[in-house]
C-alpha cells in the first residue's frame, strides 16, 4: 500500500490562480512553463534519505491480509507461484502513479472525479465495491494481527481483537496518521527476516529460476484462487483512492485549502513521483517475492500444505530467526497492520464523503469532521464484528484478496479512462508507454478475475 504522500513540496507563496488560470494551465503548454516557473519544487534528498523512506512506503503494502495470502501460496504450490511477482511489479506501480498523477492535476481525489464526471449510479456502485472491499480486509488484517499478538501473549482471541480496534480508532480521532506511521513504519521491516529465512532454507536453485522465469498456470479453481488473491492483495482497492488523497492532504497542509489552489502539476513533480512510487514497489514486490520462497522452501519442501494459523506462517522464518520466528512474525505483522488498517478505514470513509459531498480529511478535527469520523467509527466496528463469526483468521485473509481481486477491474477500468480524459487532465493526459502498461494491467486483472467467476460456475 503506498502511504503518505510520493512528493515533499516547498511552500512557496505565489498569486493564487483564479478558474480561467487553472483551465489555461491544464491544455497550454506556455501556461504551464509560466506556472512551473513559480511552482513549489521537489524538495532535494540525499540517495540514503530517498532509499530508506520508498523501502518503508513500499513494506507497508505487504499489510496482513498480504503476508497470509503471499504465505499460503508459497505454502500451496512452493516455487511454482514465484513468477508472479516480478509480474506483479508493473501492475503495482501503474495502479498508484495513476492515483498520484490524479490528485496532482485535479487536486481532488477519486471519488469526487466520478462523481462530476460519471453517472450516480457508476458512482454508488463503485462506491459499494470499495467500502465493502475496505472493510473486508480491514477485518481481516484485525484477526491477523490478534493471531500474531496471540503467539506472544496468552489472551483470548475477543480481546485481543476490542483492544486492536479501540486503539486504531483512538490514534484516527485523537492523533494524526502521520504519528500511526512515524511510531509503527519501522516495524514493517520485520518483514525483511523472510529474505533471509528463504536464503537460510536453501531452496532448491534450479526449481526457483524455473519458478521465477517460467509462468506456471494450472486451470484449477485452487490454483486460479490464489492467483487472484495475490493480485487483490497487491492491488488492493484502497490503493486506488489513497494516494489521490494524500497528495490533496499533503497540499491542503500547506496552506492550499481552495482547490485552484491544489490544481495543476509540473514534470518535475510527477519525475519524482515515478521515481518515489517505482521504488517503493519495487521493495514491496521482493518482500512478496520472498515470502512465497520462504514458506515455498520450508512448509511446502515438509508437505505442510495448508496454513492455519499464524504460528504456520511463522515456522517459515525459524531457518533465520530460530525460537524467535514467532516474535519476529508477529511483530511484522502487528507494525503493518497498524498502518494498513488506518489507511483502508479511512480510505473508505474518504470515498464516502466524497460520494456525497461531505467535509472530510484527516488535516480537520473530528468535530468539524463529523461524517468522516463518523464514517471511520462505523466501517471499523463492522470489520471487528466479522471476527466474532468464528471465521478462521488466515483464510479470512485470502478471503480478502479475493474479494479485493473481484473488485479490482472495475476501478482500474475506471481509472484508465479518467487518466486519459482532457477534461479531467488536460494536457496531463498519460503518454503511450503509460497507457500501455495500463490497458496490460486492466486485462490481466480482468482476465484473472473472470477466470475465477468462470471455475466457480463450473
Amino acid at each position: 500500500m503506498a502511504i503518505g504522500p510520493s512528493i515533499q513540496r516547498k511552500e512557496v507563496r505565489t498569486p493564487p490562480p483564479g478558474p480561467v488560470e487553472v483551465e489555461r494551465r491544464k491544455h497550454d503548454p506556455a501556461s504551464e512553463e509560466r506556472y512551473q516557473a513559480h511552482a513549489p519544487q521537489p524538495v532535494a534528498k540525499g540517495v540514503f534519505r530517498s532509499i530508506g523512506l520508498g523501502m518503508i512506503t513500499g513494506a507497508a503494502d505487504d499489510d496482513p491480509s498480504a503476508i497470509g495470502t503471499y504465505a499460503t501460496a508459497g505454502a500451496k504450490f512452493g516455487p511454482a507461484l514465484l513468477w508472479i511477482a516480478p509480474v506483479a511489479l508493473p501492475m503495482m506501480f501503474a495502479v498508484v502513479y495513476l492515483s498520484s498523477k490524479l490528485g496532482q492535476v485535479t487536486g481532488q481525489g477519486l471519488f469526487a472525479i466520478i462523481r462530476q464526471h460519471y453517472p450516480r449510479w457508476l458512482l454508488l456502485m463503485m462506491l459499494g465495491a470499495v467500502l465493502v472491499g475496505n472493510t473486508i480486509e480491514a477485518g481481516a488484517d484485525i484477526g491477523g494481527m490478534a493471531a500474531a499478538l496471540r503467539l506472544l501473549v496468552p489472551i483470548p482471541a475477543a480481546v485481543i481483537v476490542i483492544v486492536i480496534t479501540l486503539s486504531v480508532l483512538a490514534l484516527q480521532i485523537w492523533g494524526s496518521y502521520t504519528m500511526i506511521r512515524n511510531i509503527f513504519r519501522w516495524l514493517a521491516l520485520a518483514l525483511l527476516a523472510y529474505l533471509g529465512s528463504a536464503l537460510l532454507a536453501h531452496p532448491g536453485l534450479i526449481s526457483t529460476l524455473k519458478g521465477t522465469l517460467v509462468p506456471t498456470i494450472r486451470l484449477n479453481r485452487q490454483f486460479v484462487e490464489i492467483v487472484v488473491a495475490v493480485i487483490g492483495s497487491s492491488l488492493s482497492a484502497y490503493l486506488y483512492t489513497w494516494q489521490s488523497n494524500q497528495e490533496v492532504e499533503e497540499d491542503i497542509s500547506m496552506g492550499r485549502r481552495r482547490l485552484v489552489d491544489r490544481m495543476g502539476t509540473t514534470k518535475a513533480e510527477l519525475s519524482h513521483s515515478a521515481h518515489d512510487i517505482g521504488f517503493g514497489m519495487f521493495f514491496s514486490s521482493l518482500v512478496m517475492y520472498f515470502i512465497i520462497l520462504s514458506t515455498g522452501a520450508t512448509l511446502f519442501r515438509a508437505g505442510k500444505f495448508d496454513i492455519n494459523t499464524a504460528a504456520d506462517a511463522a515456522q517459515a522464518l525459524q531457518p533465520l530467526a530460530g525460537k524467535f520466528a514467532e516474535l519476529l512474525f508477529a511483530l511484522g505483522v502487528i507494525g503493518v497492520g497498524f498502518i494498513a488498517i488506518p489507511v483502508m478505514t479511512a480510505g473508505a470513509a474518504y470515498d464516502f464523503c466524497q460520494t456525497f459531498s461531505l467535509r472530510h480529511g484527516l488535516h480537520t478535527p473530528a468535530r468539524q469532521s463529523r461524517a468522516f469520523y463518523a464514517a471511520i467509527v462505523i466501517i471499523t466496528a463492522i470489520a471487528m464484528g466479522m471476527n466474532f463469526l468464528g471465521l478462521n483468521p488466515i483464510k479470512a485473509l485470502v478471503w480478502a484478496g479475493i474479494v479485493q481481486g473481484l473488485s479490482t477491474p472495475f476501478l482500474m477500468l475506471l481509472l484508465m479512462r479518467m487518466t486519459n480524459n482532457r477534461r479531467i487532465m488536460g494536457r496531463w493526459v498519460n503518454t503511450r508507454a503509460l497507457n500501455i502498461l495500463g490497458w496490460l494491467t486492466t486485462a490481466a486483472i480482468s482476465a484473472a478475475a473472470i477466470a475465477l467467476v468462470v471455475f466457480w460456475l463450473k
